[in-house]
Order: C-alpha cells, then sequence, then structure tokens
C-alpha cells in the first residue's frame, strides 16, 4: 500500500486511509492533494481520494478518479479493492464481487478483502463461495474465533449442518479449560446453544439433550436453556418429564400460550383444529381449573378454557372472564373474544349442550332410527334458533347491569361505567354481525352515558365504515383524534379512515402532525410507514391518480430493497457478538421477505396502475394540442386558466417546500444537512413509461416467486399475459388459477375469456404458431370444466352449480354477454333476479343477509361499464340501498351522502378532492366542524 512511494509520501497516504476510516474526509482530501501534488499519476493515491470524494456525495468525481487510478495501475489490489468498495456503497454487489476477486488474484492472503468478499457472498446467497472464502480467513488466521464461529455457520447456511457441528466442535477442542472469562460466558453460551440447535436439527436429539446437560454450568441463558431442553425432551417421546419442564416455565411466565400449548401436547390434549372428546374436554378443564388456582392472576389461564368448552361450562367460564374485565374497563375486550367466532362448535345452545353436531353424529353407525329422528329434529331445530351464547351472555349482563347496577347474583353495586363497557361490548359484537343499526344504536348510548371516552367514537367510526360510510367514519375519527392530541395511535386511525374516504389532502396534513419539522411526507417515507403509502396510493388509484398512486407503491417496493440492504451489516456485527440463532433466523427471514402482506399489496397495487396505464395510454403533446384545437374559444380560454392555475400552484408548493427545508435543514450544531429534493413529487415521470407491461412484469415475476399459492398472483399473471399476447404464459397462470380454486368467479371468468380469445385468433401460419395451438388442443380435454362442452355450456353449468351466489351469478353474465354480445337483456336479467338470502355464518353469529357491500359495488360498475346498462344499473343501486342503508355509494336513506340524513355531518364529510384546509385541523383540541356530531341511531 503506498509502497512505491517515497517515505514521508507513504506516511501521507497511511494518514489517507485512516482518515477515511475514521471519517476525516476532508483530512484525507488534504493528504492525498499534497501527494498528488508530486506524484499526480500515483494509481492507489487517486483511488483512495475518489472513495474519500465518493463518502462526501461526490460520485461523478469519484467514479473518475477511481477508474483513472485503476488504468495507471491495474496490478494494485488497493486499486481493485477500492473500485469494489465504490460499487458496494451503490448496491452494486455482483460488480464489487469482481472486483475483490480480481484484488485477490493480485493478493491472494489479504484477510481484509477476503473478510469483505464473504460479507458480499452471504449478502448475494453464494453459499459456496461463503464456505470456501470463509476456509480461507480461517486457514490465513486460525486463532480468531470469528473465522471459526464463520466457517460453522457458512457451512449451516450451505445446508450442511453436520458439518458446521464438527467445526464448533473442532474449536472447543483449542480451547483452554479456564475458557471462558467472565467478560466472554454469555457469547460462549450463545455458541453452545447454536451448536445443540444445529444437532437438534440434523435429528441428533438424544445427543443434543446430552450435550445441553453437560454444557448447563456454562450456558448463561437458562429462560433458552430450559425451552430448548422441553423441547428436545418433547422430541424424544419424554412427555412426562416435558410436561413437568413445562410446569416450570409456567411458573416463570403464566401468561406465555406456547407453555400452555405444549403442556397440552404433553398430556396429550391438544388438537390443531381445536376439536375435543367429552372426555377430553373434561381434562381439559379440571387442568386449567387447577392452574388457575395457582397462577390466579394470569389472564391466560382463564382465556384458553374458553377455546373448548361449551355449553353451560363455557357460559360460565365466559361469564367469569367477561365479567372483571367490563368492572375494569378494558377497551380490547372485543379483540380478545373475536376468535370465539370462528369456532364451528360454538354455532348453538344445542349444539354446545349435546356436545356432538348432527354431521358427526350421521357419520357413526346408527342402529336405532328413533334416535337417528330424534337427531335430525336437533339439527332442524338448530338451524332454526341459532342462539348466539356470547350475545346472550352479555344482552344478561348489560340488561342486569342497567337495571339493578349489578351483575345478576351480586350483591354489591358495580360501578356506572360498567354499563358503558357493557355497550360498547355489545356494539362491536353487532358490528361483527353486521347488524349496524343496533351496533349503531348501542355506541350513541354509549357516548350518551359518557360522551368523554375516546374509545366509543373510534368504535362508531369502525361501524360507520363496514356500513359503508366512509366520510362519516373519517369525521367520528377525527372527533376522536380531537379528544387527545397526544396519541400518535388515535392520529393513525383517523389518517386512516380518511384516506378510505379518498380526503387524501386532509389525511396528509393530519398524518405530518406527528412527523419531524422540515419536509413532512418525506419524513414519512422515511420512516419506513408503509401502512399510509399503502392506503395513500390505493385511494389515488380509486381517484384515478395514476402518477401518485405508483408513487406511493412504489415507494413501498423501496422500503423492502432497503430491509434486504440493512441486512449487510449484520453479517459481521452477529459473527463478532455471538448471536447466531437469531442472525440464521434473520437470513431465514430475509429470504421470504418479499412474501409479506405489505409488498404484495404493494406489487399488486403498482401491476394494476401499469395495467391501466396499458389500456389507457397518455396522449402526448401534439395529440392534446390537436384536441385543444378543436374546442370553441370560450373553453380554451377556461383550460388554459386551469393550467396556469394549476402550474403556479405548483410553483408556490415548490418554493414552500424549499424554504421549510432551508429552515429545518440546520441542525444543533450549526451545520446545513439539506435533503435532495424529490424531482417528480407527483410520479408524473413514472406515468412516462415506453412499456407499461414491462414494467408490470418485474413486479409479477417477484409475486410469482413469493406468493405463489395467491389467487391474485395469477390472475394478475393472467390479465399481463394476455395483453402481451404471451398465451403459453396465460394458459399457465390459468391453470394456477384452476389449481387453486377452480370455483372461484374469477377463474371461471378467466377460463371463458381465455378460450374464447384463443377461439377468435386466426388460424396459426408459423411453426411457433402451431406449436401453441398443439399443445392448447392437448390440453384442453383435461380441463373438467370444458370436457366435451362448448363455452357457453360451460358458462350455463357453472351457473348450474352456483345460482345462489350473487357474485357467481355475475360472472357467469359478464362472460354471457362476452360469448353472445346479443344476449345483454339476459345477462342484466341473471343479476337483478339474484336473492339476498338470510344465511348463518361462522365468523359472524346468526342469520345476517348473504351479500357484502363490495360485491354489490363491483356488481354495480359491472353493470355500468362492461354491460353499460345505466338503467339497469340506477335500478341495482336502489335496490341496494334497502339492503345498505348507510353507504354513501348507494346514498342510503341514513348515510352522509342523503342532505337530511343524521349521519351528513354538515357536509364537511363529502370533500374529497382537497377543499379541508389545515386551518380544519385542531392544534388545541377543539374542532368547530364536527361540534355536533355525535347523534342517536336511526334505524
Amino acid at each position: 500500500m503506498g509502497a512505491s512511494l517515497p517515505p514521508k509520501e507513504a506516511n501521507l497516504f497511511k494518514l489517507i486511509v485512516k482518515s477515511y476510516e475514521t471519517k476525516q474526509y476532508k483530512k484525507g482530501l488534504k493528504a492525498a492533494d499534497a501527494i498528488l501534488k508530486k506524484f499526480p499519476d500515483h494509481g492507489e493515491t487517486l483511488s483512495m481520494k475518489g472513495l474519500t470524494l465518493n463518502c462526501m456525495d461526490r460520485k461523478s468525481e469519484a467514479y473518475e478518479l477511481v477508474r483513472i487510478g485503476l488504468k495507471n495501475d491495474l496490478k494494485s489490489h488497493v486499486c481493485w479493492h477500492v473500485y469494489g468498495l465504490l460499487y458496494r456503497s451503490d448496491r452494486e454487489y455482483r460488480e464489487a464481487i469482481k472486483c475483490y476477486r480480481n484484488a485477490l488474484r493480485i493478493d491472494p492472503d489479504n484477510i481484509e478483502i477476503l473478510r469483505d468478499l464473504s460479507l458480499l457472498q452471504a449478502q448475494m446467497r453464494d453459499l459456496s463461495g461463503f464456505v470456501e472464502t470463509r476456509q480461507q480467513l480461517l486457514t490465513l488466521k486460525p486463532n480468531h474465533r470469528m473465522n471459526w464461529i464463520g466457517f460453522a455457520v457458512s457451512h449451516h447456511l450451505n445446508s450442511n449442518a453436520l458439518k458446521a457441528v464438527e467445526i464448533l466442535e473442532a474449536y472447543e477442542g483449542t480451547l483452554e479449560d479456564g475458557y471462558p472469562p467472565d467478560n466472554e460466558r454469555c457469547e460462549h453460551g450463545e455458541m453452545l446453544l447454536y451448536k445443540i440447535s444445529l444437532l437438534e436439527e440434523c435429528s441428533l436429539i438424544e445427543r443434543a439433550l446430552e450435550e445441553l446437560h453437560k454444557k448447563e454450568s456454562r450456558i448463561v441463558d437458562k429462560l433458552d436453556y430450559k425451552e430448548q431442553e422441553v423441547s428436545l425432551l418433547v422430541k424424544l417421546g419424554h412427555l412426562g418429564k416435558g410436561a413437568e419442564l413445562y410446569r416450570v416455565l409456567l411458573s416463570m411466565n403464566p401468561d406465555n400460550y406456547r407453555y400452555y400449548q405444549g403442556l397440552q401436547k404433553c398430556l396429550g390434549l391438544y388438537a390443531e383444529n381445536a376439536q375435543y372428546s367429552l372426555d377430553e374436554i373434561e381434562r381439559l378443564d379440571a387442568l386449567y381449573k387447577s392452574l388457575a388456582q395457582k397462577y390466579s392472576w394470569s389472564s391466560a389461564v382463564k382465556r384458553i378454557p374458553l377455546d373448548f368448552l361449551q355449553g353451560d361450562k363455557f357460559r360460565e367460564a365466559a361469564d367469569n372472564y367477561i365479567r372483571p374485565l367490563l368492572t375494569k374497563g378494558v377497551p380490547s375486550l372485543f379483540s380478545d373474544l373475536s376468535p370465539l367466532y370462528d369456532h364451528p362448535g360454538k354455532v348453538s345452545l344445542i349444539n354446545w349442550y349435546f356436545g356432538l353436531n348432527f354431521e358427526e353424529f350421521v357419520g357413526k353407525e346408527i342402529v336405532f332410527l328413533g334416535l337417528l329422528t330424534h337427531w335430525v329434529q336437533i339439527f332442524i331445530l338448530e338451524t332454526l334458533i341459532q342462539a348466539d351464547i356470547l350475545e346472550q351472555l352479555i344482552l344478561e349482563l348489560e340488561q342486569s347491569v342497567r337495571t339493578t347496577g349489578r351483575y345478576p347474583g351480586r350483591v354489591e353495586k358495580d360501578p356506572p361505567s360498567t354499563l358503558l363497557w357493557a355497550l360498547f361490548l355489545l356494539a362491536q359484537h353487532y358490528d361483527r354481525r353486521g347488524q349496524y343499526d343496533m351496533a349503531l344504536s348501542k355506541i350513541d348510548e354509549a357516548i350518551e352515558h359518557t360522551p368523554t371516552v375516546i374509545d366509543l367514537y373510534s368504535a362508531k367510526s369502525r361501524v360507520l365504515k363496514h356500513a359503508g360510510d366512509l366520510p362519516a367514519a373519517a369525521a367520528l375519527a377525527d372527533e376522536a383524534r380531537c379528544m387527545d392530541l397526544a396519541d400518535r395511535y388515535i392520529n393513525s386511525d383517523c389518517v386512516k379512515r380518511m384516506l378510505q374516504a379518498d380526503q387524501v389532502p386532509l389525511a396528509d396534513k393530519t398524518a405530518v402532525l406527528f412527523t419531524k419539522d422540515g419536509d413532512q411526507h418525506n419524513n414519512l417515507h422515511d420512516m419506513q410507514c408503509m401502512w399510509y403509502e399503502l392506503a395513500s396510493g390505493e385511494s389515488y388509484f380509486r381517484q384515478g391518480d395514476l402518477g401518485r398512486a405508483l408513487k406511493k407503491f412504489l415507494g413501498v417496493e423501496k422500503h423492502y430493497a432497503d430491509i434486504t440492504e440493512d441486512q449487510f451489516d449484520f453479517h459481521s456485527y452477529c459473527l463478532r457478538k455471538m448471536t447466531l440463532r437469531a442472525y440464521v433466523e434473520m437470513l431465514k427471514f430475509q429470504d421470504r421477505l418479499h412474501s409479506h402482506a405489505y409488498f404484495h399489496k404493494a406489487a399488486v397495487g403498482a401491476i394494476r396502475c401499469y395495467l391501466k396505464l396499458y389500456d389507457s395510454p397518455l396522449k402526448s403533446t401534439s395529440e392534446e394540442d390537436d384536441e385543444m384545437s378543436k374546442l370553441p374559444a370560450s373553453q380554451k380560454k377556461k383550460l388554459r386558466q386551469k393550467q396556469r392555475k394549476a402550474e403556479a400552484r405548483a410553483k408556490k408548493e415548490a418554493e414552500g417546500k424549499n424554504e421549510e427545508s432551508s429552515t429545518g435543514g440546520v441542525s444543533k450544531s450549526g451545520k446545513r444537512n439539506v435533503k435532495p429534493v424529490d424531482p417528480d413529487p407527483h410520479g408524473e415521470k413514472l406515468l412516462q413509461v415506453e412499456d407499461p407491461m414491462l414494467e408490470a412484469t418485474k413486479y409479477l415475476k417477484l409475486l410469482q416467486k413469493n406468493s405463489p399459492d395467491s389467487l391474485e398472483t395469477h390472475l394478475l399473471s393472467f390479465e399481463v399475459n394476455m395483453r402481451k399476447q404471451k398465451i403459453l404464459l396465460a394458459f399457465q397462470a390459468l391453470k394456477q388459477l384452476l389449481r387453486l380454486n377452480a370455483e372461484h368467479p374469477d377463474s371461471h371468468r378467466s377460463l371463458i375469456k381465455f378460450f374464447h380469445k384463443v377461439g377468435s385468433m386466426p388460424a396459426p401460419v408459423t411453426d411457433s404458431e402451431k406449436l401453441i395451438w398443439s399443445v392448447l388442443e392437448a390440453e384442453r380435454p383435461m380441463i373438467s370444466q370444458l370436457q366435451n362442452k362448448s363455452l357457453v355450456e360451460a358458462n350455463k353449468n357453472f351457473l348450474e352449480k352456483h345460482q345462489d351466489s350473487l357474485m357467481h351469478r355475475a360472472a357467469v353474465a359478464e362472460m354471457l354477454y362476452a360469448l353472445e354480445s346479443d344476449k345483454k337483456s339476459e345477462a342484466i336479467k341473471l343479476i337483478e333476479e339474484s336473492t339476498n338470502n338470510m344465511v348463518p355464518k361462522n365468523e359472524a353469529l346468526g342469520p345476517v343477509r348473504e351479500w357484502t357491500l363490495k360485491d354489490c359495488i363491483t356488481v354495480n360498475k359491472l353493470l355500468e361499464t362492461i354491460l353499460g346498462d345505466p338503467a339497469a344499473a340506477l335500478r341495482w343501486k336502489t335496490r341496494c340501498a334497502e339492503y345498505f342503508p348507510y353507504s354513501t355509494y348507494f346514498e342510503g336513506k341514513c348515510s352522509s351522502a342523503v342532505p337530511n340524513s343524521p349521519y351528513n355531518q354538515n357536509g364537511k364529510a363529502n370533500h374529497t378532492e382537497g377543499e379541508q384546509s389545515a386551518d380544519s385541523i385542531a392544534v388545541n383540541g377543539n374542532l368547530e366542524a364536527f361540534k355536533g356530531l355525535t347523534v342517536q341511531s336511526r334505524s
């Protein structure tokens, strides 16, 4: 390093390196300039100067200097190493690896370059290369602990856990008897636990348990020790010892649900589907009663029995669980109880009482016809009654507290707030069942009882959102926000409601109340506030603003790229700190990062934007000029005035942002921290893509790789490839749709669309076209829906199978119109003859109407756009307004869309185009616009 320089300049070169490592960049530049004054062509100095400039955000100069330096000294490992560091800083990892390998050809034993190369190989999951590099590092420096551990981890990541165990044991053989010293006990204990987890992964369970017991004194984390021990005991079948150890763990933490689950497994009382026999229920009940006596303060020991108890015992346990929480006033009680709504065994009193349902009983061999008749009668009666125990229980508690001021069977009076929380719980219960009139009645009564409880307004906001009145829901959420301006969660909940109501400007101004000074919206992006960006992007998409929508969706995608990048620093940190199990788990998490729900939503949103952009491309400047020339003079004048106003507004916003950045970009030390200005704040440049389908395909590939079991993934793949005329790829997506759910309306729609499109295409001419046709001809008979049937017949058969489902009928109607355009009236009749039946649902106990608001809106848009019948759409809208009286979309009689509705909020809630100003956002807790908001529900 700097070997060709005289001693004085060689020392200056060392100073450059030291300055770079200590981030004293100006000092390093000064030393570099001093060398270059005498030796202007010295390659290593030029490279180091470029690296220093790169850290000062002067990238173009940096790359130029490094390339010149490398050109002047191609045989310098320093120049190649610096070039690799430059690429690494720009996340060009593959290019950086090439540079490191060139450097190692010149200096194969350079530990620093080998270490940097190993980090990049771990980052890029070049696992075989990672093993090779870590082995070379261990060979060069075998007395360094980190090299042993790194070599073991590399083999583990390369699916060779047994080799990793051998390396760790070899490393332990090099240690002295008194090892570890006190300051390294934690790290050594972590290494031992990691080795035991490797043995467990290799299915060497007995050896792992023996090793664990042998090294007990050296393991500092005793909780992890016990959890690892009980895991090994259970796998070995030592369930008695496992149960004892789980009881020990419960004494340490009686609210850990995993310990209860493990204890049940050891006692043979655990079922994945939560279906237990009567004998198992009795044993579980006895177990939890004994645990409740021991851990009376634990909430878990009281809550878990509600999942398996039935009948009167369930009612008694639920009563004992709910009463103290209502008295105490726990707002999250309904969230705690909501999983019970999904239990099929909790449907009715009769079902609970007998402990068996009809289907189970019929499955047995029944000899006596009279007994069978008895159970048939019970089944019919069960269907008719639909008695909801939870509802009855809460209603009884509420009625008793309302009339007597105390719970049933209780002498002492309960606090007045008990009635409030009973009403609150009932409102959420009715909301879950879709009985919004009852829910609003109960929540309004609770607000009248105690108008100062914020949770009531938030709950009412949720009810109105579910009922379809999004503007009123946003107004209620804002009311709740103004009652506690210091609560970030309530502020975020309010922002979410505003975005759902498409009140984006007001939502933006509300969201930034909890951001730092300066460029507010960039702060939201810097904080990786993905829920906000997704909700905002969806709102922009609904409003047709594709540029801003894409901006938000691609912003979320960038967050995931940043999260992937963030793992880089942990490759060396975790090996140094010996957090090996957490490190391996983190790498596994990173490998499945793009399967996360938020990324899925962002990618789906981006693809839909590109699909819409492809279907309705932006007009070019010449086309816009031609259209303007055809307009009358008065309209031209209005259009130009509108354009001038938009330009002036954009200029004013830019000036305001510049002022904010200039005033807020000064730190306490006096240094100016100027953030880069976003060159495309409204996403206009994102819309100027030459091939939207090419961009959509990038995100589609990520979805296909990480969300292969999502119906939405293959539906988008079908849509994209049909537009690209990629017939075989579209057929592949169709087959995946049929594999996942052949009875889904979208799967049926895609099936008919595909073969209708193929049937209308010209006869194949080229060899490739003939090959495609031969594949389709061979595959079509294998599709059960189309065997010996025309598309029209397949469409009719699908209707016969699903004639009671609205969305299936809508899909059939759409395909009927696509196949036979002269049958438009018949297609519309199919939809209008649908009946909204009262049906019991497992997730919402009791009879509720089958149709959902979302489905009815989809059908209305189908009638308006694809079928193109405004009169039918109006008839549908009028019909749905009766089913959804609070819906603003259907202008129901109770919605804020109706001028005299009690939920109109004086028209304030209906502004969606940024008409609300920042003045409407309260900063002192008073929101004048919504003072008279709390009203009595109207049924």
